[in-house]
């Protein structure tokens, strides 16, 4: 398993121990990739939240705005979200607002990542380097950044060849000889 997978994989699972989980940005349930994890969650309150009454989410809402108590929630999924709000930095003071006490958060945002705004839908606003993270989240006791993906899978991505999936694995073999700091993207695991 790679080392971004091994990081989602283990805080997926630590989320999935929580009670009450709120997956922000989720829509249908157990999307983006949450799918093969769903059974893991079978003894929580998984709930979904999205703006978008279409994507069938159990609470419609605003990020921005949360519509739930102070501190009401165990542990919050929001994954591929931030990018296409508006303000970023209210997003992740409405989900500390929510959190628990302890409480814990699973993060996913791009840095170099194609732009993927959905026409008639939502925007593709911000990118997120590693300092921007840690500022966005400041309020934290915790902050544990991952990289997705190698230098050379990376620029893969940004390319139409990222559509012949074939080519992954040889590409993930070379990244092994390059160092580097342009991943694609950033898991975070934020403890309040």
């Amino acid at each position: 398993m790679i080392k971004w997978e091994k990081f989602f994989d283990d805080k997926i699972k630590e989320i999935a121990k929580e009670k009450k989980i709120l997956d922000i940005g989720g829509g249908f349930r157990f999307q983006k990739d949450l799918d093969k994890y769903q059974e893991l969650f079978k003894n929580s309150d998984y709930k979904t939240l999205d703006i978008e009454a279409s994507y069938q989410p159990d609470i419609i809402g605003d990020v921005c705005n949360l519509p739930l108590e102070d501190k009401s929630v165990d542990a919050i999924i929001c994954k591929a979200v931030l990018e296409h709000v508006k303000e970023p930095g209210k997003a992740a003071k409405e989900i500390y607002r929510v959190l628990k006490d302890s409480g814990k958060c699973l993060v996913y945002v791009p840095f170099l990542y194609p732009y993927h705004a959905h026409k008639g839908g939502y925007k593709d606003y911000y990118r997120y380097t590693k300092d921007g993270i840690k500022y966005l989240f400041r309020d934290f006791n915790s902050i544990e950044i991952c990289p997705v993906r190698g230098n050379l899978e990376t620029v893969f991505n940004l390319t139409p060849l990222r559509k012949i999936r074939i080519l992954t694995p040889l590409i993930r073999f070379f990244d092994k000889f390059f160092s580097g700091q342009q991943p694609s993207g950033y898991h975070i695991y934020l403890i309040k």
